[in-house]
C-alpha cells in the first residue's frame, strides 16, 4: 500500500506579508523626538588664548537654580514669573544705573551711534534642577532678549522684530545681542559645595 503525501504548504507569499507587515508598523509607529534648545555657540577661542578676560560684576546677572527649583537672581530668591521682568532692566538698562551693565557706543545700519549693553546673562543649574525648571527659565531669558528686540524694532519702523527684512533683522541682532553663558551643572544645592 502506497503512503498517501502530505500536501506541502505554499510559503511564498509569507514574506510578502511579513514585508506588508513591516512596511506597515514603520508608517503607522510614531517616535518620540527629543525637544531640545536652539544655541548657537560662540566660536572657539584662538589656541594662543591664555586667560579669559575678566567682567565686571555690574556686566554679569547670576542666574542659579538649585536643586529644589528654586531660582536666585544675584544671590536674592525670585519666583520665574519675576524673571523676564528683572532680565529685560537688566539688558536695556534705560538710565545707566552703575548696578547694572555699561555700554559701549557703536554705529550701527539704520540706528546710527547706538549704546549697546555689555550684559551677560550667566545661567548656573544644579545637577539635580528639574528639566521642566530648566526650560522656563531659558524661556524667560529667551522671552526678555525678545521682547527688547521687539521694542527696538517698533521704536524703528514701526514693526514687530519677527516682519523685518534680514537686514533690519541682523541690525536689531547686533544692538540687542543674545549673551547667555551656561555653565556646567554642579551641586550647587548642597552645603560646601561638593560634587
Amino acid at each position: 500500500m502506497a503512503r498517501k503525501k502530505t500536501p506541502e504548504i505554499n510559503a511564498t507569499s509569507t514574506a510578502d506579508i511579513a514585508f506588508l507587515l513591516l512596511i506597515f508598523f514603520l508608517v503607522s509607529t510614531t517616535m518620540d523626538v527629543d525637544s531640545g534648545l536652539f544655541r548657537r555657540l560662540p566660536p572657539m577661542p584662538p589656541e594662543d588664548m591664555v586667560q579669559i578676560p575678566p567682567v565686571a560684576k555690574r556686566n554679569v546677572l547670576q542666574v542659579m537654580v538649585n536643586k529644589e527649583d528654586q531660582l536666585a537672581v544675584n544671590s536674592e530668591l525670585m519666583d520665574i514669573s519675576q524673571l523676564k521682568a528683572k532680565a529685560i532692566e537688566f539688558i536695556l538698562n534705560k538710565d545707566n544705573k552703575p548696578d547694572l551693565p555699561s555700554k559701549k557706543i557703536k554705529e550701527l545700519p539704520f540706528f546710527g551711534q547706538v549704546e549697546i549693553s555689555n550684559g551677560i546673562v550667566s545661567l548656573q543649574s544644579d545637577r539635580g534642577t528639574s528639566y521642566k525648571m530648566y526650560i522656563a527659565v531659558q524661556d524667560e531669558l529667551t522671552a526678555a532678549y525678545n521682547e527688547v528686540r521687539d521694542m527696538k524694532a517698533m521704536e524703528q519702523w514701526g514693526k514687530k522684530y519677527s516682519e523685518l527684512t534680514e537686514e533690519q533683522m541682523d541690525a536689531v541682532r547686533k544692538y540687542i545681542p543674545t549673551a547667555i553663558s551656561e555653565a556646567e551643572p554642579k551641586n550647587v544645592g548642597q552645603k560646601g559645595g561638593k560634587k
